[in-house]
C-alpha cells in the first residue's frame, strides 16, 4: 500500500515543461470546480428572478437574470485566472497564459456589463411607464444602445492594452489614423446620431404616435441609435434614418386637435333656386349640434361654385376627438341622411354628362 502512494506522489511530482503534474491536475479540477459554481451560480439567480418578477422589488429580478446569462464566463475565467496563478508556468509560456487569462477575463466582465445595461433599460421604462412619460420612452432605446456601444469599446480598448503592454493613452493614441480613417467611412452613422439628438431634444412625436413622412404613414414604434421604426398602416415595418428624419417635414396626425372634413356634393343644372336653398336648409339642419362638434369650429356650407356638369355645394365640417373610424362612422351616417333628405325633396345629384345641340342648317352654297 505505502509503495502505491509512494509511486503516485512520484508520479505527481513529475514534470510538463517545467510545471509539475499535480499543478496541472489541481487546473483542471480547478476549472471544473469553477463551471460547477457558475452552473449553480447560474440557476440560482434565475430561480430568484422568477420569484421577484412582479413584486415591488422586480428591477433586482431583472439584475439577477441579467447576471445569470454572464455568470457562467465569468465563473470559469475566475477560475483560469486563479488556476494558470497556481501553476506557476515560467518563461514566455507564463506570458501568454496570463494573457490569454486576462483576455478571458476582460471578456466575461465585458459580457457580464452589457447585459447589466438591460437594469438601466428597464428602469427608464418603468418610470416612463409610471409618470406617462413619452419621453422616456423614446430616450430609453437610446440610452441602452449608447450605454453597450461604451461598454464594447472601453472592453476593445481593455483587451489591446493588454494585448499590447501599453498604457491606454498610448493605445488610444496609436488609433488616431485608424480612428479617422473609420470616422470618414462612418459620417452617415455621425449624422444618424446627431439626427436621433436632434429628434429627442425636439420631439416632434411620441412612441405610438401616427406621422407621415415622404410617402411613409404609420405609428412610430422605436427611436434607435441610428433610425426610427415606423409601422405603416399594412402592416409594413419601415426604418427611417434619423438623419433624414431630422431633416424632414413631419405631419404628426395623433397631435392633431380634430378631423377636417370636405364633402362637394352636386345636384343638377336643371335644379331651380328654391331647391337649392332647401338643399342648403336640409344640410344646415343635418350638421346643426353634430356628433363630435367644437363650439369653435361650427360646419361651414356653401353653394360655391358653378362646375362643368353641377352646381356645386360646398360641405365642411370638423369633428372632434380626432378618432378616424368614429368619423367614419359619422360620415357614414351622414351620407345616408341626405341622400334621404335629397330623394324626398326631389334633389337629384348631378353625375358627368353632356348635352349635345344639332342644327340642322341649308345646303352649302356652291353645293
Amino acid at each position: 500500500m505505502t509503495g502505491h502512494i509512494e509511486l503516485i506522489v512520484s508520479w505527481l511530482e513529475t514534470s510538463i515543461a517545467g510545471v509539475a503534474l499535480w499543478r496541472i491536475v489541481f487546473f483542471f479540477l480547478l476549472l471544473l470546480a469553477a463551471m460547477i459554481v457558475g452552473k449553480v451560480l447560474k440557476q440560482w439567480f434565475l430561480r430568484q428572478s422568477e420569484r421577484l418578477a412582479g413584486t415591488s422589488r422586480e428591477v433586482i429580478g431583472v439584475l439577477f437574470k441579467d447576471l445569470s446569462a454572464s455568470i457562467s464566463l465569468v465563473a470559469l475565467a475566475i477560475g483560469f485566472r486563479i488556476g494558470i496563478t497556481l501553476m506557476n508556468v515560467q518563461g514566455g509560456v507564463a506570458e501568454l497564459t496570463n494573457t490569454a487569462a486576462d483576455m478571458l477575463l476582460v471578456v466575461a466582465v465585458t459580457w457580464m456589463i452589457y447585459g447589466l445595461v438591460d437594469v438601466v433599460d428597464w428602469s427608464l421604462r418603468k418610470v416612463a411607464l409610471n409618470t406617462g412619460s413619452q419621453m422616456n420612452m423614446m430616450l430609453a432605446p437610446f440610452v441602452r444602445k449608447s450605454l453597450r456601444i461604451t461598454v464594447v469599446v472601453l472592453g476593445v480598448l481593455q483587451g489591446a492594452t493588454m494585448l499590447s503592454d501599453k498604457p491606454l493613452t498610448a493605445v488610444v493614441a496609436s488609433l488616431g489614423v485608424g480612428t479617422i480613417a473609420i470616422s470618414l467611412a462612418a459620417q452617415d452613422t455621425i449624422k444618424n446620431l446627431f439626427g436621433s439628438i436632434v429628434l429627442l431634444t425636439d420631439r416632434p412625436f411620441e412612441i405610438g404616435d401616427r406621422i407621415t413622412v415622404d410617402s411613409t404613414d404609420g405609428n412610430v414604434e422605436e427611436v434607435g441609435f441610428r433610425s426610427t421604426r415606423v409601422r405603416t398602416l399594412d402592416g409594413h415595418l419601415v426604418i427611417v434614418p434619423n438623419a433624414d428624419m431630422s431633416n424632414k417635414s413631419i405631419r404628426n396626425i395623433t397631435k392633431r386637435p380634430y378631423i377636417k372634413q370636405v364633402m362637394n356634393l352636386g345636384v343638377t343644372y336643371d335644379t331651380p333656386p328654391e331647391k337649392v336653398n332647401e338643399a342648403l336648409t336640409i344640410l344646415q339642419e343635418l350638421l346643426a349640434n353634430h356628433e363630435g362638434q367644437s363650439p369653435d369650429f361650427p360646419p361651414r356650407i356653401y353653394f360655391n361654385e358653378f362646375k362643368d356638369f353641377s352646381l356645386n355645394i360646398l360641405v365642411i365640417y370638423w369633428y372632434t376627438p380626432p378618432d378616424y373610424w368614429a368619423v367614419m362612422a359619422f360620415q357614414q351616417k351622414l351620407c345616408l341622411a341626405i341622400l334621404d333628405r335629397f330623394n324626398q325633396a326631389g334633389i337629384s345629384f348631378a353625375f358627368p354628362s353632356q348635352t349635345i345641340y344639332l342644327e340642322k342648317g341649308g345646303a352649302a352654297p356652291g353645293a
